[in-house]
C-alpha cells in the first residue's frame, strides 16, 4: 500500500463529460467478514449512468471528444449480441444527434452485405426476439448489422470498408474500436486512478481488482498508477481469449498510447497480474460456481453482477481469496464495471 505521488495526471486531451463522476467506493462488509482475512472494497461504475452505466463510458469521454472535433456525423463501432460498449455507444449517439452503426456478432439482425452494403434501417423501435442490450440499441434507434465470426475476427477492416462507404455518401465517420480500447479510450482509466486517489489519498488498497475484455480498463489503470506514482497493482481476470494474448493487447495500448501523446511507460507487467481459469464454458457463458457469487452478492450486498464480465471477475477474486492466491490481511478493490442489461437479458437460470 501506498499513497501517490503526484495527484494530478500531465494535461491530456480533450474531454467530453458524459458520465455521473465520481462514483462512490462501498465496503462489502458482510462478505469481507464471510471471507475473514481480506477487506474488500468496490468502486461502483456500475453508477456512472443508467443506459451509460458501466466503464464503457469513461472511455466514450474522450474518444467522442475527438469525434466531436472532426465533425463526426456517424459512430460505428463492434461487439457482441449483449455488447454494454455496445449499448453505450448507442446512447452516446442518441443523446448527442449522431448516427451510430453497430456491428455485432451473434445478433438477430439483417446480415452485413458481402460488398460492406448496409442494409435497409428497420423501423422497429425494439425488436420482440431483442432483449437486454440488443432492446435497448434498436429503442435507441442504432442500426444493428449482424457480422459472421469470420468478419467479426476481421472487424477493423471491415470498419474500415463501411467509413469509406460512408464518406463517399457525405457522412463523417467515427470508428472505436472493440470496448473503446485504444490509446485515447485509456485516459478513461487513468483519469480513474486520479478520481479514486482524490478520493482516498492514502491508496489503502493493494490492488484493484477487474474483468479483462478487452484490454482497455485494464491499460488504463496501469497508466494512471504509473503516471500518478501510485502503488496499486492491477489484477485482472481474463473473460475469455487468455492471459498471454491480454498481456499482449495491454502492453500494445501501452505503447500506443506513450508513442501518442510522448509519456514514456514501463512495461504493464511490472504493475500487473492477470488469471486465467474463470472464464467459463465460453464467452458469455455462466457456470454454476459464477452463478452461485451473482446471487450470493445481489442478496447480502445488493449490489448485481454481470455474467458476462463481473461476475467471473467476482469469482475468480472469491476463490483466490479462499485459496491464499490473494494474501491474508491485504486490501482488495473490485471495479464494479456494471453490465445490468446483460443480466436480464441472460436471466440466470437456477437463481431462485
Amino acid at each position: 500500500m501506498g499513497a501517490a505521488a503526484s495527484s494530478h495526471l500531465p494535461t491530456g486531451p480533450a474531454r467530453m463529460h458524459l458520465a455521473h463522476l465520481p462514483t462512490p467506493v462501498e465496503s462489502l462488509e458482510r462478505l469481507s467478514r464471510e471471507l475473514g482475512c481480506v477487506p474488500i472494497d468496490v468502486k461502483r461504475d456500475d453508477l456512472t449512468g443508467m443506459l451509460l452505466s458501466g466503464n464503457k463510458v469513461r472511455k466514450l469521454e474522450f474518444l467522442l471528444a475527438e469525434a466531436r472535433e472532426q465533425g463526426a456525423t456517424c459512430l460505428i463501432t463492434p461487439g457482441g449480441v449483449q455488447s454494454n460498449h455496445a449499448r453505450a455507444v448507442a446512447a452516446v449517439a442518441s443523446r448527442l444527434g449522431l448516427r451510430c452503426i453497430l456491428l455485432l456478432h451473434g445478433a438477430p439482425a439483417p446480415p452485413l452485405a458481402a460488398d460492406r452494403t448496409l442494409p435497409p434501417v428497420e423501423s422497429a423501435a425494439g425488436s420482440s426476439a431483442a432483449e437486454g442490450n440488443l432492446f435497448l440499441d434498436q429503442l435507441l434507434g442504432a442500426r444493428v448489422v449482424s457480422v459472421t465470426a469470420a468478419e467479426y475476427r476481421d472487424r477493423d477492416r471491415v470498419m474500415a470498408e463501411i467509413a469509406d462507404r460512408l464518406r463517399g455518401q457525405g457522412e463523417v465517420p467515427y470508428v472505436i474500436p472493440e470496448g473503446g480500447s485504444n490509446a485515447l479510450g485509456a485516459w478513461g482509466y487513468a483519469a480513474m486512478v486520479e478520481e479514486l486517489l482524490a478520493q482516498n489519498p492514502a491508496c489503502p488498497w493493494d490492488q484493484v481488482i477487474c474483468a479483462v475484455g478487452s484490454g482497455g480498463t485494464a491499460a488504463g489503470l496501469v497508466i494512471g498508477a504509473e503516471l500518478l506514482g501510485c502503488d496499486l497493482k492491477v489484477r485482472g481476470y481474463t473473460v475469455h481469449r487468455g492471459a498471454e494474448y491480454f498481456a499482449g493487447e495491454i502492453a500494445r495500448i501501452c505503447d500506443a498510447f506513450s508513442a501518442r501523446f510522448g509519456v514514456p511507460l514501463a512495461p504493464p507487467a511490472a504493475r500487473m497480474e492477470l488469471v486465467d481459469g474463470f472464464q467459463g464454458p465460453a464467452y458469455a457463458r455462466t457456470y454454476p460456481e459464477e452463478i452461485d457469487v451473482i446471487r450470493e452478492v445481489a442478496r447480502g450486498e445488493g449490489i448485481v453482477l454481470d455474467p458476462v464480465y463481473t461476475g467471473k471477475a467476482f469469482t475468480g477474486m472469491v476463490s483466490d481469496i479462499r485459496t491464499g492466491a490473494i494474501a491474508p490481511r491485504s486490501r482488495v478493490l473490485f471495479l464494479h464495471t456494471g453490465g445490468l442489461f446483460g443480466l436480464l437479458a441472460d436471466r440466470l437460470a437456477g437463481t431462485s
